[in-house]
């Protein structure tokens, strides 16, 4: 009996080993184990030859950069693709005569090698910033109530750097992620305690820092979008780049249509915007009724992300003894602080007017006055602003940050206590989360993942900030990280420079970045060649392997010429549902000459069209007074397959406030074989212009 239970302990001991080793170096993306065997006893080349020489003079070249705060970098790959990178000047990480150009973000994108743009497909987002943890942060990482950094990555691996996503894959992301959880809970949970907590915790630091990045790429490309207005992603590109990204944060975001992106891109612009006034609106309120001066910060877009909270110094002996309400605010009181009088921190001289307002130095009867700043606050936040440093207390915001996951940590990991199976538990929760938010107690809020890596850009980026007060903003935010995994603002400028090198020098070895776009083009016939009972089975398959095993279709001659045509397909099903979900006359608010194209390829095309496009060619019959555009809808619909095209055609024959011509012609291809539709011409390699009253 002993020798059982000797026997069973250490077979629970080997397989919870064996467990937490595959996910301490589980991949964090599909790159992973592709670079292994590509770079497996291969030197990393010299990036040279990728990029078109430039034809600037060097003293143009230094009036462009003076000028510029983002610039683009497009390089070729090999068998049909290229990557685009957005490069910072991130003038505000290191004082240097030259400015410090930094690669930030870089997205591939599939041309299959010609210059149309219908048959584009985007790839993977590298946020260069973002890399593979060491061995000892990872070791770290796993460590259970370890909430704090401790150290820099020192040097990039000389493989490809990992994508936080794959742009076409994306629905791989959420059937790992359930796959994992139910790994957890089912198998490495009942090993104990320890187990529990470690694989637990190492997850949640993974998970984090992934998203931190992600907020970053997300900011960057919307910054650069703003201040260069470059159209080197087109209006759905850009969409569908930020919706994806966006839809990392949920469940089963990965899983959400396309058709979905930009109504889901205004609501979280919407809601943005929203918490942000309301946060400023709240934090302005109670400075101003402190006697504080509240001074926003701006990201070169303009928009207000967060805010300095400043004290005079004057002031301090005028409100000596004062009473002071800390709601909102969460730092301690200015007035009753004995070190603020004998203050030898960062101090500002600004000039004020009899008026109490910030004027220039050189404005007659203006004053000097020594300021104190206080503390920083984030203002994307659902509920409060959210203080991320605090100047005279550096442990304040690492405190009301942990409050929250040490809180998770402890209930879910120690106590097993879930909101799902614990009615008191749950109870208990839900009131103490509705006491702090209605109180604006900065404890157990969202974290400030969110906020903390849009602080970490926009200190990289604002050259109006003091670089002293920069430094010690930069310091002092260092401190609030719970991560062991992040790695502090030089560390990762200098990481994302050396990325950037491995990932040109695995574009442009034939083994590299080449090799892995044709293994996932053969990956991207798979719907092309099976039923979706075979899809299903390759999925489980893919899944259940953690990702070794991926089903890829042989190489044939004709490959590229039927992904050109799916791809193609896909592009004017989604434009024609574009114009069919829109609002208003079709004829007055898009182009027709772009509707009539892309129903003619339908028409010559499209046979196995999926029903919703079947019933978009429907609905813009109906908002359109041009009969060419009427018969190319009827066209379309009378040579789909699917039987929603035919019954559409049998409502439209049936509806009441059709006219009589419109029901003649309906009828007329429902009872004889459609005419053959005048070929179009090889696809225009602009894209489909966008609605022409934006």
């Amino acid at each position: 009996m002993h020798n059982c239970l000797t026997l069973r302990r250490l077979r629970q001991t080997l397989v919870s080993i064996v467990f937490f080793l595959l996910l301490l170096n589980a991949p964090q993306g599909s790159f992973a184990q592709d670079t292994k065997a590509a770079l497996k006893n291969q030197p990393i080349a010299a990036p040279s030859g990728l990029v078109a020489p430039a034809t600037e003079s060097p003293a143009e070249v230094k009036s462009r950069d003076s000028e510029q705060l983002f610039r683009l970098e497009r390089v070729l790959v090999q068998g049909g693709a290229e990557l685009i990178t957005i490069h910072a000047r991130l003038d505000g990480i290191e004082a240097s005569r030259e400015p410090n150009w930094v690669p930030l973000v870089t997205i591939l994108r599939d041309t299959l090698g010609d210059q149309q743009t219908e048959n584009d497909r985007l790839r993977y987002v590298w946020p260069l910033t973002y890399t593979r943890p060491s061995t000892r942060q990872r070791l770290l990482g796993a460590v259970p109530f370890l909430y704090g950094r401790v150290g820099n990555k020192q040097n990039a691996s000389t493989q490809a750097p990992p994508p936080v996503l794959d742009l076409a894959a994306t629905n791989r992301e959420v059937w790992n992620s359930i796959f994992w959880l139910a790994l957890q809970n089912v198998l490495i949970d009942p090993y104990g305690t320890p187990v529990k907590a470690s694989t637990r915790s190492y997850q949640n630091n993974i998970t984090a820092y992934r998203k931190s990045h992600i907020i970053r790429a997300l900011s960057v490309l919307s910054l650069y979008d703003t201040v260069e207005g470059s159209q080197v992603f087109s209006l759905s590109e850009l969409s569908e780049i930020q919706a994806r990204l966006r839809l990392t944060d949920k469940t089963f975001g990965g899983l959400v249509g396309d058709h979905n992106f930009e109504r889901f891109n205004d609501k979280e612009l919407s809601n943005t915007r929203d918490e942000r006034g309301h946060n400023w609106e709240l934090l302005r309120q109670r400075v101003e009724a402190e006697s504080l001066l509240f001074e926003p910060l701006q990201m070169p877009d303009g928009s207000a992300t967060h805010a300095l909270v400043w004290v005079a110094k004057p002031a301090l002996n005028d409100n000596r003894g004062k009473k002071y309400d800390g709601r909102f605010l969460n730092i301690a009181s200015p007035w009753t602080d004995k070190r603020l009088l004998s203050w030898d921190g960062y101090t500002e001289t600004r000039y004020f007017d009899a008026e109490n307002r910030a004027v220039p130095a050189e404005t007659p009867g203006a004053r000097a006055t020594e300021m104190i700043p206080l503390a920083l606050y984030g203002l994307d936040n659902p509920k409060i602003p959210m203080v991320l440093v605090d100047f005279r207390d550096g442990l304040n915001p690492k405190r009301r940050e942990m409050s929250r996951r040490a809180l998770h940590d402890v209930t879910r990991n120690i106590l097993s206590l879930s909101t799902f199976g614990d009615l008191p538990f749950f109870l208990g929760h839900t009131i103490f989360d509705f006491v702090t938010g209605r109180r604006g107690m900065d404890v157990n809020q969202p974290s400030r993942v969110h906020t903390y890596s849009q602080l970490k850009l926009l200190l990289s980026l604002n050259q109006s900030l003091d670089p002293e007060l920069r430094e010690q903003i930069g310091k002092r935010l260092e401190k609030v990280s719970l991560n062991p995994l992040e790695n502090d603002l030089e560390a990762e400028a200098r990481l994302a420079k050396q990325q950037y090198e491995a990932l040109l020098a695995y574009a442009k070895r034939s083994d590299g970045l080449p090799a892995k776009l044709e293994r996932d083009r053969r990956a991207e016939m798979l719907p092309l060649a099976h039923s979706r009972k075979e899809q299903i089975f390759f999925r489980a398959a893919n899944i259940l392997s953690f990702g070794a095993y991926t089903h890829r279709e042989k190489a044939t001659p004709d490959m590229t010429e039927r992904l050109d045509l799916a791809r193609r397909l896909g592009y004017h099903s989604r434009f024609l549902r574009d114009v069919a979900r829109s609002i208003g006359q079709v004829d007055v608010a898009w182009n027709l000459a772009d509707i009539k194209q892309s129903l003619q390829f339908i028409s010559e095309h499209g046979a196995g069209a999926d029903s919703t496009t079947a019933k978009a060619a429907a609905a813009i019959f109906l908002r359109t007074a041009d009969s060419d555009t009427r018969r190319s809808c009827l066209d379309s619909l009378s040579r789909m397959t699917n039987p929603r095209a035919k019954s559409e055609l049998l409502r439209l024959s049936q509806l009441r406030d059709v006219d009589q011509a419109r029901k003649d012609l309906i009828i007329s291809y429902l009872n004889g074989p459609p005419p053959t539709p005048t070929p179009i011409a090889s696809t225009n390699p602009k894209p489909i212009s966008a609605r022409v009253d934006q």
